[in-house]
């Protein structure tokens, strides 16, 4: 068996990944970073942490590796989907909760028990209409990594950098 120096492991599915990452908008505003910390973070492929569009931009880069994609909504948070704002009557949101307010996020529970997360984006008298939407669907998004260490499938994580 051949044993590649770390630096010549390329990713693939079940790696674990050392990284740093970044996602934004095209006009700059940073959703979300972790180039700021001091220490980068771990994920292993495949394992739904990441969504899929995010892990295809790091298939097959290793150690060393820079990269910034440009993703479109289809592989990055969605489409925006018309079928994801519901509308509930006034009357269901009960004294003892916040007053619902344009903007506001809210968690609502499922048939199933689950919670889900939406936005109220219009309040009248009657009725409340909420967004299920994630925040970013519809929006392309930039993804830029700095990869550190990977790790294969099955092999352990001995100490990271």
């Amino acid at each position: 068996m051949n044993i590649l120096p770390s630096e010549e492991i390329r990713i693939t599915d079940g790696s674990t990944v050392l990284l740093h990452f970044e996602v934004s908008l095209p006009n700059g505003t940073v959703i979300d970073s972790t180039f700021g910390r001091d220490k980068p973070v771990s994920l292993t492929i495949g394992d739904e942490s990441l969504l899929a569009g995010f892990e295809q931009v790091l298939i097959n880069l290793k150690a060393g590796d820079t990269r910034t994609a440009h993703l479109p909504p289809e592989q990055a948070f969605g489409e925006w989907n018309a079928e994801n704002v519901q509308t509930f009557a006034r009357a269901k949101f009960s004294l003892s909760e916040p007053n619902p307010v344009v903007g506001m996020m809210m968690e609502f529970a499922d048939k199933g028990k689950n919670t889900l997360a939406g936005v109220i984006c219009e309040v009248t008298d009657d009725e409340v209409k909420v967004d299920f939407n994630h925040p970013l669907a519809g929006q392309d998004v930039l993804f830029k990594v700095q990869i550190f260490k990977v790790t294969p499938k099955g092999e352990s994580q001995l100490r990271f950098v």
